[in-house]
């Protein structure tokens, strides 16, 4: 049975700094990073969507975490078709993905970043998150192979949030294109009842590595700012209706990341230690602080 890697997208969140679950002396950037790799095995650098990576974070990265913690980098935004700030790219060029000349050099500027990740066995997956507008099709798959022809030798992992990929009578064209080119397929929790949602289907799609995203139940998905959008406190009886699915891809897989994407305060800390709690399996290794708050009450912190 493969190992299930539970963390969450990110360690420095604005609001999870600022909620007072960092405890104090454990604040500045070394503290926080080594205060969190004490108490879950994996983190999602979602910094890696704004801004490109710099090989000086990702040796500092391996230098303040112990052997065998892993990151899971999110692709930068413009090699995933999102729009891209002209400020975030090297040396002035313009955010145009539509230019050879620049998209080479930012995949050679990516590519170099995560490096130290990759020779330190540090890096989980690189994971590409394609917007809405990427639905199935002949231009979005000629996309994808070139994304897997420049990721040769990388751990990665696509998720997409155009529903049509994952519906029942696209589903196994999905499995069968990801699995081709050697694509972990991302799983996603989120609210179900809006058109965009996609469906909470677990595909396996790699033997080394599945990957399920919580990105939380709010209502405000389609309409509100991205704080609206992801704040959202998870029940533990939402939790637990993942518990034995994801023990099901565990049987399947070498090893499932499990990440908590739902910000708010210290939402997606809390989730994952009580999602870790639920998944607890005899002789797995325990760690300090993983049983820290297991036991809270739900009542008071509805998801909103």
């Amino acid at each position: 049975m493969g190992d299930i890697l539970v963390g969450t997208c990110s360690w420095t969140d604005r609001a999870l700094v600022g909620s007072g679950w960092y405890p104090s002396g454990r604040r500045d950037a070394e503290g926080r990073l080594r205060y969190y790799a004490e108490r879950f095995p994996v983190v999602e650098v979602d910094s890696g969507y704004y801004a490109l990576p710099s090989e000086r974070n990702s040796r500092m990265w391996v230098e303040r975490t112990p052997d065998g913690f892993l990151f899971d980098v999110k692709a930068f935004s413009l090699l995933t078709g999102h729009p891209t700030r002209a400020a975030a790219l090297p040396h002035g060029l313009p955010a145009d993905a539509g230019d050879r000349a620049v998209l080479d050099e930012v995949w050679a500027r990516f590519t170099a970043g995560i490096q130290p990740l990759r020779a330190a066995g540090r890096l989980g997956t690189v994971l590409f998150q394609f917007p809405p507008w990427f639905r199935p099709g002949a231009r979005s798959e000629a996309s994808l192979e070139e994304c897997a022809v420049r990721t040769a030798g990388w751990p990665v992992a696509v998720e997409f949030r155009h529903p049509a990929w994952w519906r029942e009578d696209r589903a196994e064209t999905t499995r069968a294109l990801l699995t081709r080119l050697g694509f972990a397929a991302v799983g996603v929790d989120m609210i179900r009842t809006l058109p965009s949602s996609i469906p909470p289907v677990t595909p396996m799609t790699s033997p080394h590595l599945s990957v399920v995203r919580f990105h939380g139940r709010s209502a405000a998905w389609g309409t509100g700012s991205k704080e609206d959008r992801f704040r959202y406190h998870y029940s533990r009886a939402e939790l637990a209706e993942w518990a034995p699915r994801l023990r099901a891809l565990a049987e399947r897989v070498d090893q499932v990341h499990v990440l908590f994407n739902n910000c708010c305060a210290d939402s997606a800390v809390s989730a994952a230690e009580t999602m870790d709690a639920l998944l607890d399996r005899p002789g797995r290794p325990d760690r300090p602080g993983r049983h820290d708050r297991q036991d809270r009450q739900d009542a008071g912190r509805p998801g909103t």
